[in-house]
């Protein structure tokens, strides 16, 4: 006998009728897109929109991995070998070409090539970074490379031969970069890197607590970058940089540059500057490097510099093992980013921008240049060349675009020189250490150029024991102070404060303000407003810190951070990090502490690979202005607690108007939910019956033992 079947959904809507749409629920033609969500939430669930940028490349006709190289030589059987192995170096620089993935056609007649070339790459990733690289690349002087994707001809046959004009798009505002800097409560912000998450945090010193403002899975491969001006955060990946910023850290721009390593802004942003490497394919082969330079606000490429590691390892520019010491060109001082250099041999190339080319057509010749530096403010090079025969070595000051020199210094014995320019390129110390009259050791002293006074006259220091040797020096970053780590090779060695300026802030012989002896330190770190630095012992000293007042010459607080590694300022001078990164296996996290020593909130981060303060934009007052300013702070400090006070009640009240606002949104959507919620339990009841009433059981599993018998037996041996 046949059995008809129970259509228990058509039951549920014959017993329930006039429900909302939906119930009862069919699990077989339900479509989970038609979901909604309570606003705000998606329970986790990816929105297609959120990946779509996260997707790999797909194309209609599955040649997206293909390039088309044209205005290609051509040329003869005999020579299209050659030329296939030129374009094969040439592109796999830039990606992976698949096995038999080059081809040149030739003409069936006259056997000569047609003048272009397929190329599959092992992902549409390379083929397009292959594309934005090569296409204009100049192979010789008839034959520029014009470089298409394959599936371009397709959509090129397709565009229609009548003109349709385009539907106009609504004007998008561009994101506010500089939302980060009208914080209420006047907070810094800073990024860390663990593990594969990148957090933001704001600072909330007043609270003694950080609070997240953006994080992210893989955001980075590598590392990631603040801007000189904080307006950008850059992000590293195998196919180059982007660059992300506004209030939604939204992607702003990106920078192709496959297995790019290291990057490098200009002081105002205007430029990024990408660097790789490649290793040689043959042993007797040298390394090739590749300089790129972009446009920060288009992503434009402005100029290729590319070529074998010899090239640009010289002087100080190159380091053991046939590295580069980073950063290999260097940029101007200044408000207009108009200037770049690097060493080349007995000369330093200049660079202008926005041409990038080379200043005058011609480097700057100089014997035997050892290394080079830029002042902060200006467009002034100093310059260190070697000794040569009976030449001795030299300290020059070159002024550019002129070229002309403004001072130079004669330096003789010198084993080895490092110079230090003062942050607002007011003055200039060149550390020198020079051979003893039987060469066997060395002493050090400085000289000291005040770039500011009338013909730069210069001071020469000598340390009192001419066998310490100088383990650190920092100029006081607004000020005209400096601060000198020496030891004669003990376990602790003595902290010495000099000043350029006498009382009445005139220029006077170099003279020193105390010497602190026997310290646990082997890193200073002077605050961004000068005045207070932090002596911090890392290695064999484990992590001891001491808060130092250089105005009063005393002690604020010492204390200890375990194993840390880093010692990093607010761009305020207000709070200072220390921090235990992934150099240590143990202990990884970071300490916030205010800048005379007291301890705040402190934070656990298993591998911790970095913390870095997002800079400021500089202050708009004058210089005269902000020492009034911080002549007359403790007229303000009454006013300013009680601001502060105000805004922070404030916040917190938001804070409790916000989580309300949820409360209320949350329990109007469970209301709105009960109803339906009723009608479900019913039904359930309904089909389930006495069932229903029923208690909750289970089943378990027991092993139970029984004696059945027992007696006792004599035993015979």
């Amino acid at each position: 006998m046949a059995t008809e079947e129970i259509d228990r959904y058509a039951i549920a809507a014959e017993l329930f009728p006039n429900q909302p749409p939906g119930f009862p629920l069919d699990l077989d033609t339900f479509d989970l897109r038609e979901i909604d969500f309570p606003r705000g939430n998606d329970f986790g669930i990816a929105s297609d929109d959120d990946i779509d940028d996260e997707q790999d490349i797909q194309t209609e006709s599955g040649f997206g991995s293909v390039i088309v190289v044209g205005n290609l030589p051509v040329v003869p059987p005999e020579k299209a070998e050659k030329l296939s192995a030129i374009v094969r170096k040439i592109y796999t620089q830039i990606g992976t070409i698949r096995e038999g993935g080059l081809f040149m056609p030739t003409d069936s007649q006259t056997q000569l090539t047609k003048g272009f070339a397929f190329i599959e790459f092992s992902s549409p990733q390379e083929a397009i970074a292959a594309k934005e690289q090569t296409n204009g690349y100049p192979l010789d002087k008839k034959h520029v490379f014009a470089v298409s994707m394959f599936d371009d001809f397709e959509k090129y046959q397709k565009v229609p031969d009548e003109y349709e004009k385009p539907d106009p798009k609504s004007y998008q505002p561009a994101e506010n970069l500089h939302s980060w800097m009208v914080d209420k409560l006047g907070r810094d912000q800073f990024v860390i890197r663990c593990g594969d998450m990148t957090e933001v945090y704001w600072n909330d010193g007043k609270r003694g607590r950080s609070d997240l403002v953006y994080q992210r899975q893989y955001w980075t491969e590598n590392f990631v970058q603040w801007s000189p001006l904080g307006n950008y955060i850059t992000t590293v990946h195998r196919q180059g940089a982007a660059i992300w910023g506004g209030p939604k850290w939204e992607r702003l721009q990106k920078f192709a540059h496959p297995h790019m390593r290291l990057l490098d802004y200009s002081p105002n942003e205007k430029y990024l500057m990408t660097y790789s490497s490649q290793e040689p394919s043959h042993p007797k082969e040298s390394m090739t490097v590749c300089f790129i330079v972009f446009d920060s606000r288009t992503s434009r490429k402005l100029r290729v510099f590319e070529g074998p590691a010899d090239e640009y390892a010289v002087g100080t520019s190159a380091t053991g093992g046939g590295a580069l010491q980073w950063p290999v060109f260097k940029w101007a001082g200044g408000k207009d980013d108009t200037y770049f250099a690097r060493l080349s041999k007995n000369a330093i190339s200049v660079y202008q921008a926005p041409d990038m080319g080379l200043l005058d057509k011609r480097s700057l010749k100089l014997e035997a240049v050892q290394d080079f530096l830029w002042s902060p403010s200006e467009a002034l090079i100093s310059a260190y060349t070697a000794e040569q025969g009976n030449l001795p070595a030299r300290i020059v000051l070159i002024k550019i675009p002129e070229r002309t020199e403004l001072r130079q210094k004669n330096l003789f014995s010198v084993s080895d020189v490092k110079m230090f320019w003062h942050p607002q390129g007011d003055y200039l110390a060149v550390k020198v250490e020079r051979f003893t009259k039987t060469k066997k050791s060395t002493f050090t002293g400085f000289e000291l150029f005040s770039i500011r006074d009338k013909d730069i006259p210069m001071e020469v220091l000598e340390l009192p024991n001419k066998n310490d040797k100088v383990l650190t020096f920092a100029w006081e970053p607004k000020g005209h102070r400096f601060a000198v780590v020496h030891g004669d090779g003990g376990p602790r060695p003595s902290v010495s404060f000099y000043t350029m300026r006498d009382e009445k802030g005139k220029l006077s012989s170099v003279r020193l303000l105390g010497t602190l002896p026997g310290k646990a330190c082997t890193h200073i770190s002077w605050s961004p407003q000068g005045r207070i630095i932090v002596l911090a012992g890392f290695k064999s000293f484990n992590g001891q810190l001491e808060f130092f007042n250089v105005d009063e010459m005393e002690t604020m607080a010492a204390a200890e951070h375990f194993q840390a590694t880093d010692v990093d300022w607010d761009p305020t001078g207000r709070y200072v990090a220390t921090s235990v990164t992934s150099i240590n296996p143990m202990e990884n996290g970071f300490k916030m502490w205010s800048f005379h020593g007291r301890l705040l909130y402190e934070c656990s981060k298993d591998k911790l690979f970095q913390l870095s303060w997002r800079p400021r934009l500089p202050s708009l007052l004058p210089l005269e202005r902000e020492a009034e300013v911080v002549k007359n702070l403790k007229s303000y400090t009454k006013r300013y607690d009680e601001e502060d006070e105000a805004l922070l009640q404030q916040a917190d009240a938001d804070v409790l108007s916000e989580r309300k606002a949820v409360i209320d949104e949350w329990q109007a959507f469970v209301d709105s939910k009960r109803e339906f919620a009723a009608l479900a339990l019913a039904f359930k009841k309904q089909m389930f019956g006495a069932r229903w009433e029923e208690k909750e059981s289970r089943m378990e599993k027991v092993t139970a033992e029984q004696v059945l018998e027992s007696k006792e037996e004599p035993y015979v041996p």
